[in-house]
């Protein structure tokens, strides 16, 4: 009896896998587009964690110092958490009010200042200049700015609704970071528990790492701002500046506390004060804290931030810039303890190693330098050779 083979199976046909990789590439980039937008839906909520979590760093080394007192870490975390609820308070009852009365008064002085300067001109050069419309044009400003400003407190919807969003977000940042300063311990547990116990100790490091760079970071700047704000104050009072206790706390907090342009912008609000009483009083006061930025860029900053925030300027300017483009203003506040973070925790992974002078071509190095720590391990190291 005649026995046929089987038939070859055919070449043609589609493998039976290729259906469920097209199914698993549809389903992968279905997923991945559903995170994206869930991502740009939850920004607002992420960045107040972000903003929590980095307000609870920077409040961790307050409450450790308290719990290890004997006292309970929920109570530490309230008064330490009330403690800087009332500075933030304070700062803003105390510069805020007299800053916007000086500004109103400032604006109001306008016309005066543009007729006092065309009559000089016009008498010193024998001219015929007229900039009366200029100062007309200016109090119809003025005028129209204060209508505006009156439309714009009768909306009450538009306003209420500002005020409540404001409200919202300051209460859920304030949330997060109670709960992550209080229950600390417990969220680091959960955290480590997520990855095999070989990783916990590295893990454990770079959380300290970033507690101890990001607190040393706001009482480093504390610092600062006190001692900006003593010395403002004095100098404000010698030359006779109005609201020298406002202004003296404005300078030093946004000084310290507002990157890369801080100290410019510090300094226009005293200006433009004492620019209100007289010219020679705004040129003396911007010169005094011209001065005093030289003497604590030089002697006080080296000082108190030594250990805390070291960072060379071109790193700490370029961080700021990447913060503010990624995440604005808030990107900007913490792109400095953030880096030197990753800074400090890349150094504990690197291996450096000692160089000669004559490597580096003419450059010298500072007597003042630490040298690099010598090579570990069994190789030679290459400065000795």
């Amino acid at each position: 009896m005649d026995q046929t083979p089987p038939a070859a199976p055919s070449r043609d046909g589609m493998p039976p896998w290729i259906p469920r990789v097209i199914l698993m590439v549809i389903g992968m980039s279905v997923a991945a587009y559903f995170a994206f937008w869930a991502l740009g839906r939850m920004r607002g909520v992420l960045i107040n964690l972000l903003v929590a979590l980095f307000i609870s760093f920077a409040l961790e080394p307050a409450v450790v110092f308290l719990a290890r007192r004997g006292w309970r870490r929920g109570l530490a975390t309230a008064v330490v958490f009330l403690a800087a609820g009332l500075t933030a308070g304070l700062f803003v009852a105390i510069t805020l009010p007299p800053l916007v009365a000086q500004m109103g008064n400032l604006i109001s002085l306008v016309p005066s200042w543009i007729t006092g300067v065309t009559d000089w001109f016009n008498n010193r050069f024998d001219l015929s200049v007229n900039l009366s419309n200029l100062t007309d044009s200016l109090s119809n400003v003025q005028g129209t700015l204060q209508r505006y400003a009156g439309t714009l407190a009768n909306s009450a919807l538009g306003l209420g609704s500002r005020v409540l969003s404001l409200v919202v977000q300051t209460l859920t940042i304030g949330l997060f970071t109670f709960y992550l300063l209080a229950d600390g311990p417990r969220w680091r547990r959960v955290l480590l528990s997520m990855f095999r116990p070989a990783r916990h100790k590295e893990i454990s490091r770079i959380w300290e790492i970033a507690i101890d760079k990001t607190g040393g970071y706001v009482y480093s700047r504390a610092l600062l701002a006190l001692a900006s704000a003593v010395f403002t104050y004095i100098a404000l009072r010698i030359i006779g500046v109005e609201f020298a206790l406002a202004l003296s706390i404005w300078v030093g907090v946004v000084s310290q506390f507002v990157p890369a342009v801080g100290t410019y912008l510090a300094a226009v609000a005293p200006t433009l004060v004492a620019l209100a009483d007289s010219v020679r009083s705004a040129i003396i006061v911007l010169a005094v804290l011209i001065v005093y930025q030289q003497i604590e860029n030089l002697l006080l900053a080296p000082r108190i931030t030594a250990g805390t925030m070291s960072l060379h300027p071109a790193v700490a300017f370029g961080s700021v810039l990447v913060g503010a483009a990624l995440l604005g203003v808030v990107g900007a506040l913490i792109a400095l303890p953030a880096v030197a973070t990753l800074q400090a925790f890349v150094s504990t992974l690197i291996e450096r190693y000692q160089v000669e002078d004559s490597m580096v071509g003419s450059a010298r190095a500072s007597p003042d330098d630490p040298d690099p720590p010598a090579a570990d391990g069994d190789g030679d190291d290459p400065a000795t050779e």
